[in-house]
């Protein structure tokens, strides 16, 4: 349902202002009214600044989890007695090289580094923690990250010249020096081994240093001002030997790792100062933007604001105004405004609420439809899924990750159960567990009697989505009643009756003879009640047209049979997952039923994760087209934001 509002407004002296809403805002209930037209008065660098704040918390919460990665794999380590990790790989998490052939000189700084941090700081119990203020802790990890991306440009760029000297192996550069300025010169060609010809062996002096096919690096003895002819590429001698250019990559290593260790540190000690330092942006902005829609009277002296407030939550804000004596009247919002709207559930619909979301919230003068579409979704997510074994994998896998997940994913692992539980219930009555056909199993006996055929099934998914329908046409009835009055119920209700008509006359026979009057009943209904402000003439030509509409309805209903065609293609991959495993269970004495158990897994958990996305996607797709439609759902309402103190909240959220 959705919570009345009530609008109020505030009348306030401007040197007391400030206070007053200082103290609304700890109150927390008042979604203020934003006026068309007015601009921010807070800049756009303060909005950039806060972004960048945001995404350094973020950045660093990522962070957290990585640096306590690495203690648990250096604890694990120190458990087994063996200080002196040797690490494979050496990879930098900002790029996918190498830093070198030979990896040992950086597995011991990496080692030496991670330890000695471990040792001085992260596990340093009595080590003093420095006082840092939000903003320190966003210049601290900028200036960090700033010097991090430098470090690995220049890596990037010694990447390169590693590249480059690697064919030449160690030289002196000072020697190549001493031998030019006694008229010897030194000369370095490529060539690949196809052009490289034996007989430059005899025409000139030549060194051939390095053989990496397809290409030969050979260096060649000359005098300044000589002649030569040699079909090959010159380069230019490296500046520094591959051992030189080594030396340089460890040290930026280290550098690097050195870096990463305090962007630990940090994560691992002020990421929650960092988070209230944000609210308390996020705070000074949104003070602004309340400022920003107050309006000025008798000479700026005083300060008027409108503000929404949930009628069930008015208690300790009237206490407040009247404590105070702050100036107010209170009146019904006008349903042309943009009323916020805040929802209140029963604990198993509020669990639906952000999949209502995804589309839109409702307007605040109709009815709230997602205690009405929860069952059905939970019911056509188990029709999709249509697996008792899959449903009972969803099941236990929510359940156990419940008992230690954090607060804020609970909800979502509630609603996985019961979406585990819809699926164990209508996967019963498809009569399927992991691809197996459960009437065919004989040793079930007459458990077998609440199983369905596909046809059956079928027939099911058409009747279901018909129920849906009509029902979301009632609800559309209701709704109509209660905000326009009874002659705009009439439409939906005719449609209703002749809905059940044609039900009638195609497949129940309940009243023969007499469903066609019903039908007529119904026509007559629509045709009376398609416009209530209409003359005789206007409704006569918008019922007619309104009566076309019969055609879309039926192609509503068949939407539904995708809960059939869902159901059952999850349940044709199943039994060809059964299949082939059976199959490679067969092939070979020992290694077959160890290959077909991974397979079953495998196959099974691809099946599952394909047709459970099927299973949410679809039902979502008829609850906003076919349901939402039917039941006249207009949405675009505006999320109910109240005005409060977001560092007060995080600080009782924490306890």
């Amino acid at each position: 349902m959705i919570v009345p509002m009530l609008k109020y407004t505030f009348i306030a002296y401007h040197l007391d202002y400030d206070k007053f809403l200082n103290d609304i805002r700890d109150i927390g209930v008042l979604d203020i009214v934003e006026k068309i037209g007015d601009s921010r008065s807070f800049s756009k660098d303060k909005l950039d600044y806060f972004k960048s704040v945001k995404q350094i918390s973020n950045f660093l919460e990522k962070q957290k989890l990585s640096a306590l990665q690495e203690i648990k794999e250096i604890e694990d380590d120190l458990k087994r007695r063996n200080v002196d990790i040797e690490l494979k790989n050496i990879i930098h998490k900002k790029w996918p090289e190498v830093y070198s052939e030979h990896l040992e000189p950086y597995n011991k700084k990496l080692t030496q580094i991670r330890f000695e941090y471990y040792r001085d700081k992260f596990a340093n119990k009595d080590l003093p923690k420095p006082a840092l203020t939000g903003k320190e802790i966003f210049e601290k990890v900028i200036k960090y990250r700033d010097r991090l991306d430098a470090e690995v440009q220049y890596d990037l760029i010694l990447n390169k010249a590693l590249v480059k000297a690697r064919p030449w192996g160690d030289f002196s550069i000072e020697t190549i020096q001493k031998l030019k300025e006694n008229n010897v010169d030194i000369r370095l060609y490529v060539s690949s081994e196809k052009r490289f010809d034996k007989k430059w062996h005899e025409l000139y002096n030549i060194e051939i240093i390095n053989i990496s096919s397809p290409f030969v690096y050979f260096a060649l003895v000359t005098t300044p001002g000589e002649e030569i002819e040699i079909d090959a590429e010159e380069v230019t001698i490296p500046e520094e030997t591959i051992s030189q250019v080594e030396k340089r990559k460890l040290e930026r290593f280290e550098d690097i790792t050195i870096i990463e260790q305090e962007l630990n540190y940090i994560a691992l000690n002020y990421t929650e100062e960092l988070r209230n330092y944000l609210l308390e942006l996020e705070e000074n902005i949104d003070f602004t933007n309340v400022l920003s829609n107050t309006e000025s009277a008798v000479e700026d002296n005083v300060r008027i604001i409108e503000a929404y407030v949930p009628k069930n939550e008015t208690a300790q804000l009237d206490e407040y105004l009247n404590q105070n004596t702050i100036a107010y009247f209170i009146e019904k919002p006008n349903p042309d405004d943009k009323i916020p709207i805040k929802q209140k559930n029963n604990r198993f619909a509020k669990l639906f609420e952000p999949i209502g979301e995804l589309f839109s919230l409702p307007a605040y003068s109709e009815l709230d439809l997602t205690a009405y579409f929860a069952p059905f979704f939970m019911m056509f997510f188990g029709f999709c899924l249509g697996d008792v074994g899959y449903g009972i994998f969803i099941l236990a896998g929510a359940s156990l990750y419940k008992r230690k997940a954090k607060p804020d994913l609970k909800p979502i692992l509630t609603l996985a159960q019961y979406l585990g539980i819809g699926t164990i219930i209508l996967g019963t009555l498809t009569g399927t567990f992991f691809g197996i056909n459960l009437l065919e199993v004989e040793s079930l006996g007459n458990f077998r009697n609440i199983m369905l055929e596909g046809q059956n099934v079928f027939y099911l998914s058409l009747a279901v989505g018909t129920l849906q329908i009509l029902f979301g046409m009632a609800l559309k009835a209701v709704n109509s009643y209660r905000s326009m009055g009874w002659q705009y119920a009439m439409s939906p209700v005719g449609w209703i009756i002749i809905m059940l008509g044609i039900v009638d006359v195609a497949i129940t026979k309940l009243v023969p003879g007499f469903n066609w009057y019903i039908i007529y009943t119904g026509t007559a209904i629509v045709i009376a009640f398609s416009d209530p402000t209409a003359g005789v003439f206007g409704r006569l030509g918008k019922g007619l047209w309104e009566l076309y509409g019969v055609t879309g309805i039926f192609g509503d209903i068949l939407s539904y049979v995708r809960l059939f065609a869902l159901g059952v293609s999850g349940a044709i991959l199943g039994f060809v997952v059964n299949t082939i495993g059976m199959q490679v269970f067969h092939s070979a004495p020992i290694i077959g039923p160890i290959l077909a158990g991974v397979f079953l897994i495998v196959g099974h958990a691809a099946n599952l994760l394909i047709s459970s996305l099927g299973s949410f996607v679809h039902p979502m797709r008829l609850t906003f087209v076919e349901f939402y439609k039917n039941a006249g759902f207009t949405g675009g309402g505006k999320e109910y934001k109240p005005f409060r103190n977001k560092l007060l909240i995080n600080k009782e959220n924490n306890l």
